[in-house]
């Protein structure tokens, strides 16, 4: 059952996103943003199967709440064309059950993301078994609770930074390879 897809894109205010929005969509919530006042309602929509927030042992609380967690980031992400989050789409194996597919995603998502510091919200979709595949957000700035957001920041050199490199999304696409195989 060899498999492999691993894509990851940036959610940015330059091409009118919000990481409250991506977060309501990919986990089937309804979420308003506080920044703009939008509230985001896909709570009817029926292709999520399993959705979870994982969040290092030295974070706040509040970061494990999903509406809570993306308003702190688009609050401390001041810039007008602010990058928010990055996103993860990878492709699960249709021979696995969803707890498996649970297990494998949680696994990846602890050694890559949040063992280094980062919340990772999941949502595993497709109830039917045809498509499944898992979305991963994760916000582009660390756990700091003794920071003024919670987060660190995107200074030169720090984890928040490199996560944002090639040679990043590289070491991710060949950890996935190897979780997943």
């Amino acid at each position: 059952m060899a498999i492999y897809h691993l894509l990851a894109q940036v959610i940015k205010r330059s091409a009118g996103h919000s990481a409250v929005a991506a977060a309501a969509y990919r986990s089937g919530d309804k979420l308003t943003n506080e920044r703009d006042g939008v509230t985001h309602d896909y709570s009817r929509r029926g292709s999520v199967a399993y959705e979870a927030m994982l969040v290092p042992d030295s974070a706040p609380s509040w970061m494990s709440d999903r509406g809570s967690l993306w308003n702190q980031v688009e609050e401390c992400e001041r810039r007008e064309k602010a990058q928010l989050a990055r996103e993860f789409n990878i492709a699960l194996p249709r021979e696995l059950s969803l707890d498996q597919q649970r297990e494998l995603v949680h696994g990846f998502c602890e050694s890559q993301f949040v063992s280094k510091g980062f919340v990772a919200d999941i949502a595993i979709h497709d109830a039917e078994g045809n498509n499944p595949h898992a979305h991963v957000m994760i916000p582009l700035r660390s756990v700091a609770p003794e920071e003024k957001y919670g987060f660190a920041s995107k200074a030169e050199g720090s984890v928040a930074r490199y996560f944002n490199t090639k040679p990043a999304l590289n070491e991710w696409r060949e950890a996935w390879a190897d979780h997943a195989n």
